[in-house]
């Protein structure tokens, strides 16, 4: 499963450690994702979003109690 914001499509980041010596090796930066539960078109749907997304409210949270099936 890839590593990337299923809203905004923020992946990991590249760069290098760089250590006191100045050796330099690579390593990524992933984005802060998290699973929620998302109405989409009414339906009840579970996403990978990033936290910036979250906060930004480009998310609508199903309530709860609600399952996919059941309530509209």
């Amino acid at each position: 499963m890839a590593r990337v914001c299923e809203i905004c499509g923020k992946g990991p980041r590249f760069g290098h450690n760089v250590s006191h010596a100045n050796n330099k090796t690579h390593r990524r930066w992933y984005p802060n994702l998290q699973r929620v539960r998302v109405l989409v078109d009414g339906q009840v749907k579970r996403l990978r979003v990033c936290t910036g997304c979250i906060k930004a409210n480009r998310v609508v949270k199903a309530p709860r109690g609600t399952a996919a099936a059941g309530v509209v």
